[in-house]
């Protein structure tokens, strides 16, 4: 197959950022042949403690290998067949919510349009971030569990 060389704003787009996280989750998936060994594993955290951002997507008390894996492998399948059922709900809330915020930061009446090109720059930024850690971790996950099996450096 022939390859295309990616110039820096190709490999900086939102389609190639979602390629490289599905990619490192098929590839977790593919070496993970037992799931189950990943329960109560603990993350292998950095040296320095992180704190706790408001809003993580898991508790520490629930942070372990296997937790990441299944939600890994849940935000890979709404990347590739969407969000179905809660996504009407929660779109009107996140909107109405989306109006206000920005009314109320530019001091404007609500009834004045949002400046949508900023608004969609954010969250593309925000995604694009979210996406690269998510693909981080994917990798991650699946290094330490090669490490866990004695298989590390295996297939590289």
């Amino acid at each position: 197959m022939m390859q295309i060389a990616e110039t820096y704003t190709q490999k900086n787009s939102l389609l190639n950022a979602m390629n490289r996280f599905i990619g490192a989750v098929n590839n977790m998936d593919q070496t993970v042949m037992v799931p189950s060994l990943l329960r109560d594993v603990p993350l292998e955290h950095e040296k320095e403690p992180e704190v706790s951002a408001p809003g993580s997507y898991l508790q520490d008390a629930e942070a372990d290998m296997f937790s990441y894996y299944m939600q890994l492998k849940a935000i890979r399948n709404d990347i590739e067949w969407g969000v179905l059922g809660r996504a009407e709900e929660l779109r009107r809330k996140e909107k109405e919510s989306l109006v206000q915020e920005a009314t109320r930061a530019n001091g404007n009446d609500a009834t004045e349009e949002v400046d949508l090109e900023q608004l969609f720059r954010f969250h593309l930024k925000g995604l694009h971030g979210v996406l690269s850690k998510l693909t981080r971790q994917a990798n991650d996950l699946t290094n330490r569990y090669k490490q866990e099996i004695g298989i590390a450096g295996w297939g590289q």
